[in-house]
């Protein structure tokens, strides 16, 4: 049994006890049944009174706490709908004060989140309006008096961020125009003049709307004044240009160009006014000397002549060139002359200069092998044959690569401009070909002198003997070894057959058979030369005289004239060599040439 059923218990118990006291005393009393009856309905009423005033007010609690959970449910059901949250799950087991009390909970709870979320929407809102005022942008779609879910409020913390960032960078472009702007019109010489060119260079940075038309604005601004500062300096540079050229032409004093200095390099505007002041003067003092002015023309025109490599016929075709009679209408058609030539040379330079550099190229290939031909680069030190030898390898590999190149960017050209392009009045590859066809032409000149000389040399030396030169050690010319020279002697008087007179260098003399008469010749007496007689070979004297010099007892006698005949003529067959061989031995003619064979006479 419950606690409160026993007290209820209890309750009847004291009351029916209450009213037996009560009814001893009223007889102890001796009151009336009628009072007695009397006062006991007052009792009753008393009690029946308080019973029903106690039900009364527990009635009242029943019906507020049905009151209150019936106004939580409607409270909790308008929240969820506005923070988008699922509706609230009663526990049906509960009883009514408890199902108040959870009720009342959650309803303060959810209370507490929409407050802060409306707390959070506002200071987004906030934000979101100034950056939208300073950016010039449409707010952030999302209804002020509605309670923001969590992902809209996300996605309005994302916009803020974003807005912000894009504020950074605007500003950061707009301080780095605003920079720009200011250092064109400072070298313009330019104040701000529009209001809105006020606001970019007067006005705080800060204060700045920072929208998309207003950064367009400022940079067609700034590109309008880097545009005229470009124009400004191209007109400044095309005057520092015909300064140069003036001053050059008219030969103007090192004092008065550094009288100007200052402005060669800056292009402000008092810059372009004292230039173009100095161009007119200059223009003023060309036209009083046009006679010099118009010969320095005529020479840049040769310079650009050379460069461009006219031919004759294209010099002689700009017939103001050659005309003495100097005047203003001369000198106008000499400054045209040479605009067109600069603007040809410039229109083609990177043909000129391929051509420029192939001819570059084909000289010193040419010096390369030029100094090929020179015997003494083998004695050169310090890695010179070396290093010649690697720089005529990569011009042998390199020139044929760079006319293919020329050629194809020739074609091209002369394809776009529908006309041949020419060096010198001819054709740029035909003039290589002609030049590697000289050069090979050069070579055969040069290898059929060569087999020329070794083929009169084979004549000489079959005619007039060999000088062989051994190997042997070196020695100075003025040194002769005492013991072999004295044998040499010995040698040369014993008369022994067919030996060789050795030299003091080592050398050997070798002999033809036509030139060594036979043996019986030198046992004649004086033998005659018929005719009068030739010098002896010069080349032969040269190599026989050291041993005409340490040979005692030979005789020089002049050559014969027969000794000049050709090989053919010589040894063609040998019966003729036979025959010719005794017709020397019947002149009685002691030769020349040194033998072992003849004996001191």
């Amino acid at each position: 049994m419950r606690k409160s059923e026993v007290i209820a218990a209890e309750s009847v118990a004291c009351l029916n006890k209450a009213l037996c006291h009560l009814k001893d005393i009223w007889e102890e009393i001796g009151i009336p049944e009628d009072q007695r009856l009397e006062r006991t309905n007052v009792v009753k009423n008393h009690v029946k009174s308080l019973l029903d005033m106690m039900i009364a007010e527990e009635e009242s609690l029943r019906k507020r706490l049905m009151t209150s959970i019936e106004k939580c449910q409607k409270e909790l059901s308008k929240l969820c709908l506005e923070l988008q949250l699922p509706p609230f799950q009663e526990d049906k087991s509960n009883t009514m004060l408890q199902q108040e009390k959870d009720l009342r909970s959650h309803v303060e709870v959810m209370l507490k989140e929409k407050n802060q979320r409306m707390q959070a929407l506002k200071a987004l809102t906030e934000q979101d309006q100034d950056l939208c005022d300073l950016l010039c942008l449409q707010p952030f779609s999302i209804s002020p008096g509605s309670v923001p879910s969590l992902e809209q409020l996300e996605k309005f913390r994302q916009h803020i961020s974003t807005l912000t960032a894009e504020k950074e960078r605007r500003h950061n472009e707009f301080v780095t125009l605003k920079k720009q702007i200011i250092l064109c019109m400072d070298d313009l010489d330019q104040l701000p003049e529009t209001s809105f060119e006020k606001d970019v260079v007067c006005e705080d940075e800060e204060s700045f709307c920072l929208s998309t038309e207003n950064i367009d604005s400022l940079k067609v601004l700034l590109h309008q004044l880097e545009s005229r500062k470009a124009e400004n300096e191209s007109v400044c540079s095309s005057y520092r240009e015909k300064i140069h050229e003036l001053w050059e032409r008219l030969q103007i004093p090192q004092e008065e160009r550094d009288a100007i200095s200052e402005h060669m390099t800056l292009s402000k505007k008092r810059n372009m006014q004292a230039l173009q002041a100095e161009v007119k003067r200059l223009e003023e003092l060309k036209i009083k000397n046009i006679q010099n002015v118009t010969e320095a023309i005529r020479n840049e025109i040769a310079v650009f002549w050379d460069k461009c490599f006219y031919s004759a016929d294209q010099r002689q075709a700009f017939v103001p060139y050659y005309d003495d009679d100097f005047s203003e209408e001369l000198l106008s058609l000499h400054d045209a002359e040479i605009v067109r030539l600069k603007q040809y040379y410039e229109d083609h330079k990177d043909l000129f200069e391929g051509v420029h550099k192939w001819e570059e190229s084909w000289r010193l290939f040419l010096e390369l092998e030029e100094k090929a031909k020179d015997p003494t680069r083998f004695t050169n030190r310090g890695g010179n044959l070396l290093k010649e030898e690697k720089q005529r390898a990569d011009l042998v590999k390199g020139l044929p690569k760079l006319e293919k190149k020329l050629k194809a960017e020739i074609e091209q050209w002369e394809h776009e401009q529908n006309r041949e392009f020419q060096v010198n009045g001819q054709k740029f590859m035909q003039f290589v070909t002609d030049q590697w066809e000289t050069y090979r032409l050069e070579k055969e000149r040069e290898k059929q002198e060569r087999q020329l000389k070794k083929s009169k040399q084979t004549e000489e030396d079959m005619v007039y003997g060999t000088v062989i030169r051994t190997p042997t050690k070196r020695r100075f010319l003025g040194s002769t070894t005492p013991c072999k020279a004295r044998k040499l002697n010995a040698t040369s008087s014993t008369g022994t057959s067919n030996s060789t007179i050795r030299s003091v260098f080592g050398g050997t003399v070798c002999h033809s058979p036509v030139s060594r008469p036979p043996i019986s010749a030198s046992k004649q007496g004086n033998v005659k030369t018929p005719g009068h007689g030739k010098p002896p070979h010069q080349g032969l004297q040269e190599r026989n005289k050291e041993n005409i010099c340490h040979v005692p007892g030979m005789t020089k006698v002049p050559a014969s004239p027969q000794r000049n005949f050709s090989i053919n003529s010589v040894a063609s067959t040998y019966s003729e060599f036979q025959r010719d061989l005794s017709k020397s031995s019947k002149t009685k003619h002691v030769p020349e040439i040194l033998n072992s064979t003849i004996i001191q006479l």
